[in-house]
């Protein structure tokens, strides 16, 4: 029975993520350039990674459960944390920029959603762990933060910042009709070191240092270090909305995203 079992999960995983473009299950033939690739850029992305098919049934369904979303718009700086009184406020360590967009948590993902067998799927994570160099990815403890699906309509985007954690992984469902691009600036401060890197942040805050732009299809998985790489999503402009998939793990079992964090995110804590 349990083979059985397996067998089938293993067929819906294959109707789902392009086996024949992208044969993750490969790690030493396949993986080991996906992770070189990422470790030279600093992204990776894995255009038609999903099936046409598979593309089109999450596209419905995040347009289906769009409602739930909870819309939210907040200032932070580019380095994530509380304004530094030792500077001031028009300083690039404390300059506010905003972020805006809509959320569905994982609580509100329905359980027979594709994007829970891609999440749980082992070969996915196995994949995953090779090329992000961990032994192991967990789920996120509390009910909300594993799979998130955000919405960015007109007008909407997400600020420059530097990520806390070491690493993302994000599935594109839907572009928007025109902006909405991805942003980054590889190597750009030093956060094991203490290196901010304030007067490069004042610039590209200013708009005066030229961004790689990221061109992501529908889709497409990407893989993305943004601990040290500046990044933004640019606003979106048309009647198009930006749809795109977090899935997101941890490196260690039993860590939940904070209770600020989620009611900041989310507008609940559970």
């Amino acid at each position: 029975m349990k083979q059985t079992v397996e067998a089938n999960i293993m067929l819906q995983i294959k109707q789902i993520i392009d086996f024949q473009k992208h044969p993750i299950d490969r790690l030493e033939q396949f993986a080991a350039g996906c992770k070189q690739q990422l470790e030279k850029t600093g992204s990776l992305l894995l255009p038609n990674f999903i099936t046409d098919q598979a593309i089109a049934k999450l596209k419905a369904e995040a347009l289906a459960h769009a409602h739930l979303a909870y819309y939210c718009q907040q200032t932070h700086t580019a380095y994530l944390s509380p304004p530094d009184k030792n500077y001031a406020a028009v300083h690039p360590r404390n300059r506010q920029v905003i972020s805006t967009k809509g959320c569905i948590t994982d609580d509100q993902i329905p359980e027979a959603s594709l994007l829970r067998i891609i999440y749980a799927d082992e070969k996915f994570r196995k994949f995953l762990c090779y090329v992000l160099k961990q032994d192991q990815l967990f789920d996120y403890a509390d009910s909300l933060s594993s799979i998130n699906v955000h919405y960015y309509e007109a007008g909407q985007e997400l600020g420059w910042h530097f990520d806390n954690s070491s690493f993302a992984v994000t599935l594109m469902i839907q572009p928007a009709e025109q902006g909405g691009e991805f942003e980054y600036i590889p190597r750009f401060r030093n956060h094991e070191t203490g290196d901010m890197n304030f007067e490069g942040v004042g610039q590209a805050l200013d708009g005066d240092i030229e961004a790689i732009k990221l061109n992501i299809t529908a889709g497409t998985l990407a893989l993305f270090r943004g601990r040290n790489a500046l990044h933004r999503v640019t606003p979106v402009m048309g009647s198009t909305d930006r749809i795109q998939v977090v899935l997101a793990y941890n490196t260690a079992p039993g860590i939940t995203l904070s209770e600020q964090a989620r009611l900041t995110f989310y507008g609940r804590t559970h």
